[in-house]
């Protein structure tokens, strides 16, 4: 029958007892399998993960910047990933660090929302943001 009609025989569940097959043009099936995946890829939206570095001796300017610097990360969309890292003695005074850190959120409110609260892993104090409309 797939001969006659000049279309390809496909099995939809080769398993099955008696396998089920269909008649169908085989090419054009795959054509539109393709048009809907780049379809559902146009929708999609991919967030980027950016880094903002900071410092437990950073200066109150300083912080604002880098603050703003996250703010436009955000507003474009991007999660942003805050990380303090601390240097040779500085590892005893990790209180500062969540202080520094405490500082930036508030800095960052109107644009974003704690994902991650700061955590230190090893010698870095990481924290993650996402955009408030998100």
């Amino acid at each position: 029958m797939s001969i006659e009609k000049k279309l390809d025989l496909v099995k939809i569940a080769p398993q099955a007892k008696p396998p089920v097959c269909k008649i169908m043009d085989y090419g054009k099936y795959k054509f539109e399998l393709s048009k809907k995946e780049k379809e559902a890829k146009k929708k999609q939206k991919v967030i980027n993960v950016k880094e903002v570095r900071l410092s437990l001796n950073i200066e109150q300017n300083d912080l604002n910047v880098k603050a703003n610097r996250a703010i436009t990360f955000l507003s474009k969309g991007d999660k942003v990933k805050v990380t303090l890292r601390f240097k040779g003695r500085e590892m005893g005074y990790t209180k500062l660090g969540y202080d520094v850190m405490g500082k930036f959120t508030t800095l960052i409110s109107e644009a974003g929302t704690i994902e991650k609260k700061p955590n230190l892993e090893g010698r870095n104090m990481i924290m993650f943001l996402t955009p408030k409309n998100a």
